[in-house]
């Protein structure tokens, strides 16, 4: 049985998806060759995308000709994927029972995703459906605090995170601790940007952190006016286009016979 999902994630992207579809940035060019080498996704691979949310990186992996399987708990998530990527084939699932047999991919990979599920079983799961040599890839858009207004953005909405799973803890690595499923993670990193109005790369973006979407409307719209006046303290918020600057963080690793 697959433990359930927290609630931070369940009740956040239930209300947010079309936010989350609006203001989560897309992934830099410089990953396609990564996915490539080492990951292998490539014309006829077999790709499962876990966790795959509305699908922002599900679109990167289908433009490689892979065969993408893209697998998303959330019901409103998951619906926008399939209304965007009509010809991938989607499930509801989850990382702790994914629906597929032993074997069937020859990659997975989570994108944004896994700290929610970093568990023994769920890393079990995914040795289960990769075949042998298979290889694992996590990979994450991280806002670059070295920005003084990125910084500024983190320091407000910190305070509303509660006990939801985050990547920056580090948290989710020990998953991998004492396993023989697979070999030691790898790290790759790209410098990245998402370009557009503050109503899209500020106001959405945050919107679509869970534990944001899931605050009562009164606090909602409590950290948006917070976010509205870093406009003031900052010219560069000020621009008509503007360049939110990330560091995507990619790791990978072989599945372990």
């Amino acid at each position: 049985m697959s433990p359930p999902i927290h609630d931070a994630a369940q009740r956040g992207y239930t209300l947010a998806p079309d936010s989350y579809q609006r203001g989560r940035p897309e992934y830099p060019p410089a990953l396609v060759a990564w996915l490539d080498s080492p990951l292998g996704v490539r014309d006829g691979a077999r790709v499962v995308d876990l966790g795959a949310g509305t699908g922002k990186f599900t679109h990167l992996l289908a433009r490689t000709g892979a065969a993408v399987t893209a697998v998303e708990p959330v019901d409103a998530m998951r619906a926008k994927l399939a209304e965007s990527l009509p010809g991938v084939q989607t499930l509801a699932g989850a990382a702790e029972a994914i629906p597929l047999t032993d074997g069937e991919a020859d990659v997975l990979v989570c994108a944004q995703a896994f700290h929610w599920f970093a568990n023994a079983q769920a890393l079990g799961e995914m040795h289960r459906v990769l075949k042998p040599g298979g290889r694992l890839g996590l990979v994450w858009n991280v806002r670059d605090e070295a920005c003084d207004w990125v910084a500024a953005i983190t320091e407000i909405i910190t305070p509303y995170e509660g006990d939801a799973p985050r990547y920056y803890t580090g948290q989710w690595k020990r998953a991998f601790e004492g396993q023989a499923l697979f070999a030691p993670l790898q790290l790759t990193e790209f410098p990245h940007s998402h370009e557009g109005s503050f109503e899209q790369v500020v106001i959405d973006r945050i919107a679509s952190v869970s534990f944001i979407a899931a605050l009562p409307a009164a606090e909602r719209q409590a950290v948006e006016a917070k976010l509205r006046a870093l406009q003031q303290r900052f010219a560069a918020l000020r621009e008509p286009v503007i360049a939110f600057p990330y560091v995507t963080q990619a790791w990978q690793a072989g599945r372990l016979a």
